[in-house]
């Protein structure tokens, strides 16, 4: 499963690249950019490689293991469909190998001090940060966000495991006052056991950390699944847990077939508890295979995060922060803004101001300089945008900007804004996942909480007004677990992330985030009073 030295594959991308670049002297254009971005990511790759964090087996037992039948999956770059690297995918027996690892682990990580827990996740927080810029360049590289974003990730990610390693010395059981005078009453929190913790694509490091800080904080072993989309990520920062200190089988990775690894997860008794990040079809699928062993659950699942921008809205603070909510990522986050609430009085000038705001991303190669909007995950991600679009436009809506496929091709997309959206829209409806902004109208504050509420995810929203009564009013009227005001960005590792109804169960993050991985156990002594 050796580096395989960035294998071009953009023979499967020749269909896709004339279409949007009909001209030989287009196309000629776009195939010098690509190279010229493949030979700086290719440096990228190689320093990488030299370095040991770009590891391409899977961690079982402390021990980097192949695939037992040998067989790998390619990681593509998405800015330029270039193979990075081959990883081991695995399947059924390399994670039933894994959940024994450690389930052997769990018995003396769990006996451990708090202290010394806390001492080795802070070491693993240190090594994280000393290796901040090596970890951005690899988000980038088989992510494709800018390396800006990617490198705030990683201080982002890490800041989970600081914070946890300093809750670790912070799980507080009770005592309870008596009801009879010779028994003695108190409660213990206690880890839950072996953790199945499966995590997405689009924040490689953070949603990783985000679940196995708290969970190796309060006693807890992991089995991690990646994403098979960028699976380097995670496999480097296991190296650095390693490095830390964290024992053998505290942390293991594996990844390749998710059904398969899912399944096994979802079937073993050893395993405790499921923590997922994802979409909410397949978090229902989960949540339905853990009844089985009756296992805990926590799902961080899809969004529809309304944006509501009042008239009394500072405009400019509107723009900033609709901006940086609905773009981070190139919108391929959970809390992006998925709706953007205009209220009539301030529709034309906001719709104006936007769009030049939007107009002004720079799209390309996440190690460009400059570079704020990266390509999509993959061509699935592009046609999902392209679909959405469409449908807006046959109902009815306007594209004010973008609205293809952006030049340089591959999977990168243009910045758009559309405006005269309603609720029947596709866009409305679901996650587009990509960098689409519509702009819907509404009249009064009542008509935007009906419109904001009125879908059944609930995760992220955001409200730009400069009235304070209207944003108490409002934050509460929102049926949705995270409500930023006059503030486009709002994760943070000491805030409780979490949404309601079909948008997940639990929370991350924070005091709140570490009870997910607690069981409470109450004692009963009795007979105290004698001699």
């Amino acid at each position: 499963m050796a580096f395989c030295g960035y294998r071009r594959i953009l023979a499967s991308r020749v269909p896709h690249m004339q279409r949007i670049t009909p001209s030989l002297s287009r196309q000629t254009e776009v195939s010098g950019r690509i190279k010229e971005m493949s030979t700086g990511i290719q440096s990228v790759a190689s320093r990488l490689h030299s370095s040991g964090l770009l590891r391409t087996q899977g961690l079982i037992g402390g021990k980097w293991t192949n695939a037992y039948d040998g067989k790998t999956l390619q990681v593509n770059n998405p800015a330029t469909g270039e193979i990075i690297a081959e990883v081991a995918c695995m399947g059924v027996k390399e994670t039933d190998e894994a959940i024994s690892s450690a389930y052997d682990a769990y018995n003396s990580w769990s006996k451990l001090t708090a202290a010394e827990r806390s001492k080795r996740l802070r070491k693993w927080y240190d090594l994280l940060m000393a290796h901040q810029e090596e970890l951005g360049q690899l988000i980038t590289l088989e992510q494709g966000k800018p390396l800006k974003e990617a490198v705030g990730e990683v201080s982002y990610g890490a800041s989970f495991i600081e914070f946890f390693a300093e809750e670790a010395k912070r799980v507080y059981g009770d005592i309870i006052p008596p009801t009879l005078p010779d028994r003695r009453l108190f409660v213990l929190k206690q880890p839950v056991g072996v953790v199945g913790a499966i995590t997405p694509w689009n924040f490689p490091l953070a949603m990783i950390t985000r679940k196995v800080g708290p969970a190796l904080a309060c006693g807890c072993t992991v089995v991690v699944k990646p994403s098979e989309l960028t699976p380097l990520t995670a496999l480097a920062a296991a190296e650095l847990a390693l490095q830390a200190g964290i024992p053998p089988g505290a942390v293991n990775v594996v990844m390749g077939n998710a059904s398969d690894i899912g399944d096994a997860l979802l079937a073993s008794p050893k395993v405790r508890k499921i923590t997922f990040t994802g979409s909410t079809v397949v978090g229902k699928k989960l949540m339905a295979g853990a009844a089985g062993t009756v296992k805990r659950v926590s799902l961080e699942l899809g969004g529809n995060a309304p944006c509501i921008v009042f008239d009394d809205a500072d405009l400019d603070v509107a723009v900033k922060g609709t901006l940086a909510a609905k773009f981070r990522n190139s919108g391929q986050t959970c809390v992006c803004a998925n709706r953007v609430l205009v209220q009539e009085g301030i529709y034309a000038k906001f719709a104006d101001a936007f769009s030049k705001a939007v107009q002004n991303l720079k799209v390309g190669d996440g190690f460009s300089d400059g570079v704020v909007q990266g390509p999509l995950i993959n061509e699935a991600a592009v046609s999902k945008v392209e679909t959405f679009l469409q449908d807006a436009v046959s109902k009815g809506a306007k594209v004010l900007l973008g609205g293809k496929r952006h030049s340089l091709g591959m999977t990168f997309y243009e910045p758009t804004v559309i405006s005269d959206v309603n609720s029947d829209m596709l866009v409305s409806r679901d996650e587009v996942f990509g960098p689409v902004a519509p702009l819907l109208r509404f009249k009064t504050e009542e008509e935007a909480i009906h419109m904001a509420n009125d879908t059944n995810a609930g995760l992220a929203a955001y409200i730009f007004t400069n009235n304070v009564q209207r944003t108490w009013r409002v934050s509460e009227a929102l049926e949705y677990g995270l409500v930023g005001v006059n503030e486009g960005i709002i994760s943070t590792e000491v805030a409780p992330f979490g949404g309601v109804k079909q948008s997940g169960l639990g929370r991350e993050g924070s005091k709140y985030g570490i009870d997910e991985y607690l069981e409470v156990k109450y004692v009963c002594m009795g007979n105290m009073n004698q001699n």
